[in-house]
């Protein structure tokens, strides 16, 4: 008997330590997985920090160019009228000499003239060489004049041929940090992009799987009559469980997104091509659709969706997604859209 009970004492087999074993290894994987979660939070954090730091420094480099070309554009100009004014004085002052040379060659003539009558011309011979005299001096002086003119047209057309490559060098630095700054926004695009398929997932499994709630391109729409009652603008009880789903994937997305990211979801009004009669709350469509816009935003501030990330617009009937008079078609226009996007 005794045997007995020392068989069945050997066949008892304790699992406690096992268990303890794989809960410790458990939770040592789960605090490995949130260690490495965190730490790609704060990588991703950084690179986007890090990315509007070039952004911010890409703009500020593009402005003091385009100043910098605008003041070289002016200089160029001045030098431009500069060398035209120069050029104008010299054609003057050769038209000038050219007359005095005539007028000189004039004065010799009669000088030659005169030493054929010598005694009959005396006094008319010291008057044309005094004026031969005077008119080569003129000459002289404009020979230099000249010649200084065309010291300083050289000087300025070298200035100019330096203001046009130096114009030439800022174009192409701004181009080259224009083509940069066009990969940095396209960049912010790609990541808001990212966070925009995130949140239309969310919606997906958070709100009803329903035929008039879908996403159509790059935005998710609500049929009117989800939201609201026929011709009104106030959301109904259906309309307001709604607006708490998108709510809650708003204000989960807004915690993951980036500061730096300047989002917003925009809330669009539309409805089908149906005229109001004019004698309700409403005169016509751009009054309803808009304030169905107004309607939604106003609520999801209620439950806690920031103002600032918020905006309302109304279409009327003039932005349809479908074409013709059915009744389907009517009902697919009549819609709220919402679209995550750029402030």
């Amino acid at each position: 008997m005794a045997l007995g009970r020392n068989r069945r004492r050997e066949r008892t087999v304790d699992y406690w330590p096992g268990f303890v074993d794989a809960l410790s290894t458990l939770l040592l994987a789960i605090m490995f997985l949130l260690t490495v979660f965190v730490l790609a939070q704060f990588i991703l954090s950084r690179e986007i920090s890090g990315k509007d730091e070039v952004l911010n420094r890409l703009n500020s480099q593009i402005a003091e160019l385009t100043q910098l070309l605008a003041l070289e554009k002016s200089g160029k100009q001045d030098l431009e009228d500069m060398l035209a004014s120069l050029q104008t004085s010299l054609a003057g002052s050769e038209s000038e000499r050219t007359r005095l040379q005539q007028l000189l060659d004039s004065g010799a003539g009669s000088a030659d003239a005169a030493n054929d009558k010598v005694g009959r011309l005396n006094d008319e011979l010291v008057a044309e060489k005094q004026v031969s005299a005077r008119a080569m001096s003129q000459i002289e002086l404009l020979n230099q004049q000249i010649a200084a003119l065309r010291a300083q047209i050289a000087a300025v057309e070298e200035a100019l041929q330096a203001s046009e490559a130096k114009d030439q060098s800022s174009q192409v630095r701004i181009a080259d940090l224009g083509r940069r700054l066009n990969v940095a926004l396209a960049q912010r695009v790609q990541e808001l992009n990212r966070y925009r398929s995130d949140f239309f997932g969310r919606l997906r499994e958070i709100l009803s799987d329903r035929e008039n709630i879908r996403i159509v391109g790059d935005r998710f729409v609500f049929q009117s009559e989800v939201l609201f009652p026929v011709g009104g603008a106030e959301l109904d009880d259906a309309g307001r469980t709604e607006m708490d789903k998108l709510a809650t994937a708003v204000l989960e997305l807004a915690q993951e997104i980036p500061a730096e990211i300047n989002w917003a979801l925009r809330v669009d009004g539309h409805t089908d091509a149906s005229p109001l009669t004019g004698v309700g709350r409403y005169q016509d469509n751009w009054e309803l659709s808009s304030a169905r816009a107004t309607s939604v935003v106003k609520y999801l501030i209620s439950k806690g969706v920031p103002a600032n990330r918020l905006v309302a617009a109304g279409f009327g009937e003039f932005q349809p997604i479908a074409q013709g008079e059915t009744p389907d078609v009517l009902s697919q226009n009549r819609r709220i859209e919402l679209k995550l996007t750029e402030r």
